[in-house]
């Protein structure tokens, strides 16, 4: 793999380019789902090539192979420097890159157990069986499980002499109950919505979600749901669940500090930004207990968007972007890091596949954990609405004005969590919901939720990114309007 890299940065250098930086890929992938007590899907593959990006005449140029011969990846690298050259007819100014060091090293994300050398037959039986006793329950019409399992080996080799080696485990999976009555669907979802709970690491997820235990009380509360109240119409308080706030963060938080949104370079997917430059430094984005961070770091947690290096070399690092409410960051990478006064980029570059350009991705952007007990916080609230697991949500092109509902609420009166609430909702402004935060649980409830499935570019790009958060409270926040007739 070094060999094919080197040659292709030498080739590169021949034709032109006064930078450029490869990437080796392989990526073997397994998927496994049932449905109402049939296999849906079992599928493995996996794909190796090799993706070169170049700056000649001060553009980018970017081509990819599968061929890794040493004819094709100089073919690949000469095709990169002509497309930088033709890009340069266009330019409006030449990029100009922030300084880098050069690294050495070579990193594996821990996991106890791979996941590839689980037998299919094993996994598999889980998930029958776990399908199975969702079946159980009467009123019950549609049961699902799934598996997802991703190795992923990377070589980076750059024009500055970086030469890295990264492997990357991650593990996924999940069940849902759906449960049809008249004109009504309701569904629970377990560990999330979604495709479950996904994290960097092995088998060990799955074990330790039990999946198996929980069958039963996923399917008892989609079908109690067609009897619950309805969720009422009104502005009050809000508490969210940890995975809800994690998506709350995502959509409300994450896409609006991508760089290349704020300038404009990227738009596809509901993607420009309220947090043009002006901002920084200079909003209050929530109250002063909401501190947010973008860390890719290990220490941070086995998130999806943990890794060593990101697709540019730069180190994995920790970013403030609400500290004490106040607006604090972006996410940049190496060419637009100078123009939010940075001297290095932040490190966010990630790409899917070989086959594709790096472009600026959230890695885990995090709520900090609080101080407050969740047995406290429910103590505390004398009238409120608990929701929790996402079940739809809508946000507009700008993340400012947003829509969400959940699976299922609960009503806490006095202190106390009641009854349970179907078709909850909420909505509000991105600034104001944030600033309405008033608790935030401790670290004992905190939890770095994975989203395997955050699309982005076009051609679009599949990331996993993750997000830590703890159930927290919010104020007059508009509740149910979503179901409201």
């Amino acid at each position: 793999m070094w060999d094919l890299s080197i040659q292709a940065l030498d080739t590169a250098r021949v034709r032109g380019a006064k930078y450029a930086d490869v990437r080796v890929m392989h990526l073997r992938q397994r998927d496994l789902t049932t449905k109402n007590g049939q296999v849906g899907t079992l599928a493995q593959s996996e794909s190796i090539g090799l993706g070169i990006r170049v700056l000649a005449s001060g553009a980018w140029g970017f081509a990819s192979t599968d061929r890794l011969t040493r004819e094709g990846v100089a073919a690949c690298a000469a095709q990169a420097v002509s497309i930088a050259k033709a890009s340069a007819i266009a330019k409006r100014k030449d990029v100009v890159m922030a300084k880098e060091e050069a690294y050495v090293d070579s990193w594996q994300s821990p996991f106890r157990k791979d996941p590839f050398e689980i037998p299919l037959e094993t996994q598999l039986d889980l998930l029958l069986a776990t399908d199975a006793e969702m079946r159980r329950v009467k009123g019950v019409t549609l049961t699902e499980t799934d598996l997802q399992f991703r190795k992923i080996d990377s070589w980076f080799a750059s024009s500055i002499g970086s030469r890295i080696h990264q492997r990357k485990v991650i593990s996924g999976c999940g069940i849902v109950a759906t449960s049809f009555r008249g004109e009504e669907i309701q569904k629970r979802s377990y560990p999330n919505s979604f495709g479950g709970q996904h994290i960097l690491g092995g088998y060990e997820l799955v074990e330790s979600l039990e999946l198996l235990k929980h069958a039963p009380r996923v399917a008892e509360e989609a079908v109690a749901l067609h009897s619950a109240a309805q969720c009422p119409q009104k502005s009050g308080t809000l508490i969210l669940g940890g995975s809800q706030l994690g998506l709350q963060i995502h959509e409300s938080v994450g896409h609006p500090i991508e760089l290349d949104r704020v300038l404009g370079e990227e738009a596809n997917f509901a993607g420009t930004s309220f947090l043009t430059l002006d901002k920084l430094n200079t909003l209050r984005y929530g109250s002063d207990i909401v501190n947010v961070v973008a860390d890719a770091r290990l220490e941070h947690g086995p998130g999806l968007g943990s890794f060593a290096y990101d697709d540019e070399g730069v180190p994995a690092q920790c970013t403030d972007i609400i500290k004490g409410g106040e607006f604090r960051g972006y996410l940049s990478n190496r060419e637009t890091a100078h123009l939010v006064g940075l001297a290095r980029s932040s490190g966010t570059m990630r790409t899917e596949s070989w086959n594709r350009l790096p472009i600026i991705r959230m890695t885990n952007i995090s709520l900090l954990p609080g101080t407050w007990k969740f047995e406290d916080l429910i103590a505390d609230t004398d009238d409120a609405i608990l929701m929790e697991t996402n079940r739809s949500w809508s946000i507009d092109d700008r993340r400012y004005q947003f829509q969400f509902s959940t699976e299922v609420g609960w009503e806490i009166k006095g202190g106390k969590k009641g009854r349970m609430l179907k078709n909850p909702s909420y909505s509000g402004i991105t600034t104001e919901f944030w600033n309405s935060c008033d608790a935030i649980c401790d670290a004992e409830e905190w939890v770095l939720w994975g989203t395997p499935n955050c699309g982005k570019g076009q051609p679009m790009q599949t990331m996993g990114t993750g997000h830590g958060a703890s159930p927290s409270r919010f104020q007059n926040i508009r509740i149910g309007a979503a179901f409201s007739k």
